[in-house]
């Protein structure tokens, strides 16, 4: 339990409410971190890449998570602040913006609704404790790195080690497992992943998936200890081949088609946040 909070938020009702709204607001600037953070690596490789050959590194519009203000990417209208509410904004202008009526992407609701669903959810499932502050710290790098390597197929290193440092951080004090439990959950974390990418490698001579898996990984074993990681490893497989499955057949995408593991990781490393002990108990009873 955490001291020294005004006796309002204690009451588990004002709490989840409060934890739901405020996941809202981080949902929309999570939407700003999918979109740039990407870019912004990009434009970084690029600028390297200038300079490994001697060549004039380009003059490019400042761009970070901060600047330049949010815009319409079609007509550069700036989104001012009534525009810019979670949900509500998107529904006002029927996912259109206002100046050019081009449509905007649903996604940008659903990041900011599924954020603060999880935030209201983890607020009922912990109380007011230091657990559920962290589990709101973890949905908001999981939901962030999911979208991402949708989109790009790459798992930041800017997000997955601050995040597996900050796992450690929070065992400090037993949050979730134990301290000794968080680090060997991260070893086992990168090197189980390491040699499946290894071993996948030398038997066809291609690449199964990339070293940002194995850092995820590790940073869910350092959260939640390495007792969990066969849970999580199962339960990614396993939603992974489903999903895979199904796009082969119903959408009709070739084999070839890398899929992300990361999303998959990311689902079953939220399961195992709230029901990871309760599924591994079920699985080994049924074993």
């Amino acid at each position: 339990m955490m001291q020294g909070w005004p006796s309002v938020f204690l009451d588990p009702l004002v709490f989840t409410i409060t934890c739901g709204v405020f996941g809202l607001m981080v949902g929309s600037f999570l939407n700003v971190v999918i979109h740039r953070l990407p870019r912004m690596m990009e434009r970084d490789w690029h600028c390297q890449a200038a300079e490994l050959r001697g060549e004039e590194v380009p003059e490019n519009e400042a761009l970070s998570l901060a600047i330049p203000r949010s815009r319409c990417p079609e007509c550069g209208h700036p989104i001012t602040a009534l525009e810019n509410i979670p949900l509500i904004s998107w529904l006002v202008l029927r996912g259109k913006c206002s100046a050019c009526h081009t449509p905007i992407s649903p996604r940008y609701p659903i990041v900011e609704a599924l954020t603060g669903v999880l935030c209201a959810f983890t607020a009922a499932h912990f109380g007011f404790a230091w657990a559920a502050a962290g589990g709101m710290v973890l949905i908001f790098c999981l939901i962030a790195l999911t979208f991402i390597d949708f989109d790009t197929q790459l798992l930041p290193d800017s997000i997955t080690l601050p995040l597996l440092w900050s796992g450690l951080l929070f065992n400090l004090f037993g949050t979730y497992t134990d301290l000794q439990s968080a680090v060997i959950g991260a070893m086992g974390g990168y090197l189980s992943l390491w040699t499946v990418y290894w071993g996948f490698k030398l038997a066809t001579g291609k690449e199964g998936m990339g070293y940002g898996d194995f850092k995820l990984l590790a940073a869910l074993g350092a959260w939640l200890g390495w007792q969990i990681l066969p849970m999580i490893i199962l339960l990614s497989s396993l939603v992974g081949a489903v999903v895979g499955i199904g796009l082969i057949v119903l959408a009709k995408r070739g084999r070839h088609v890398p899929i992300p593991f990361g999303p998959y990781l990311a689902a079953a490393g939220l399961l195992a946040l709230f029901w990871g002990k309760e599924l591994t108990q079920g699985y080994l009873r049924q074993m």
